[in-house]
């Protein structure tokens, strides 16, 4: 059975459903029900995307929910459909629909839902050979050659479905046995505890970036004890001893690059501000485009790879010795 359910909100400790979708086939994939489940969220509607901004539409008459049976008066029917031993329940990025459901329980006083859930990005993700990109079902579905426009939850979970079975066939085995090829462990929800899908693959991805993100805070906190002991040395007579400069986390993690360069800057008398929006020149990878640049950027800094940091550097000490 694979499901799609939206919400009407959805924050830290609520997910208000209002549509319960899902699509019931056999292991050939042969759609044996296909139905929409409407629930009065007793909620009004405010939706948002990943950035928490506003601008979601749902595909549905919102009034239609207001005559719908809320989530007590139909969990019974999905608890029966999720629970049942012989299902292999399914979704797409389910540890969503899953949290909301969770939520939904606590929200009525209702027992724990208790099954195993696997996932169709999980899945295409294993097959894909990236565990650090999280891909949307429309992405999924168009690089698998699958029809797909976003409508109603049903419809999302006939998709999802449409999406398993592109798998399934392209590898020449069932779904059951496309999920063991690829060494997934289903996910699991009982006492409103919740463990997610997982694979040897995804645990080596998650054990490399933990360690990637601890060098680079290791890197990083190095920089900074470097820079506060440097700074004390700082040339206040320099040439740039009114310029304030910042480096990219990229460039501050690069101990062979930053700490020569802060060095330079440091005996020309420039200041380090640790605060990218507290700068006059930003220093980074000509491709970089986050948030610390952004934030250099609004702030008026100047911004600049190292290179040019340094050319900008040379230029400004010899017409220090030109004029004098």
């Amino acid at each position: 059975m694979f499901f799609d359910i939206e919400c009407a909100s959805v924050n830290k400790n609520t997910a208000k459903i209002c549509a319960f979708g899902y699509c019931l086939t056999d292991e050939d994939f042969n759609v044996v029900k296909k139905e929409d489940i409407l629930i009065n969220p007793h909620g009004g509607f405010h939706l948002t995307d990943r950035r928490g901004e506003r601008g979601l539409v749902l595909p549905y008459d919102y009034n239609e929910f207001k005559e719908c049976p809320d989530f007590p008066a139909v969990a019974q029917r999905i608890y029966a459909m999720l629970q049942d031993k012989d299902t292999l329940v399914c979704g797409h990025a389910t540890g969503n629909d899953v949290k909301y459901l969770n939520l939904e329980s606590k929200r009525f006083s209702l027992p724990s839902f208790a099954f195993d859930f696997a996932d169709t990005q999980y899945v295409y993700m294993c097959l894909k050979g990236d565990m650090k990109r999280q891909y949307s079902l429309g992405k999924i579905a168009e690089e698998l050659g699958v029809e797909f426009t976003p409508h109603r939850a049903a419809d999302d979970a006939y998709a999802t479905m449409k999406t398993a079975e592109a798998m399934s066939k392209a590898a020449g085995v069932s779904f059951r046995e496309l999920i063991k090829k690829c060494d997934i462990t289903p996910g699991r929800i009982e006492n409103y505890e919740i463990t997610s899908v997982s694979s040897r693959a995804g645990r080596r991805a998650k054990e490399e970036a933990r360690q990637k993100k601890e060098r680079r805070e290791k890197a990083m906190a190095e920089f900074h004890r470097f820079a506060d002991v440097s700074s004390r040395k700082r040339n206040k007579t320099g040439v740039w001893k009114s310029v304030r400069v910042s480096f990219s986390h990229r460039i501050e993690e690069n101990e062979k690059e930053a700490f020569p360069l802060l060095k330079e800057l440091l005996a020309a008398g420039a200041k380090y501000a640790y605060k990218s929006a507290e700068c006059d020149m930003y220093v980074c990878p000509e491709d970089e485009n986050g948030l610390r640049r952004r934030s250099a950027e609004e702030a008026g800094a100047k911004i600049v790879t190292a290179a040019e940091c340094r050319a900008a550097l040379c230029e400004a000490l010899q017409n220090e010795k030109r004029e004098v």
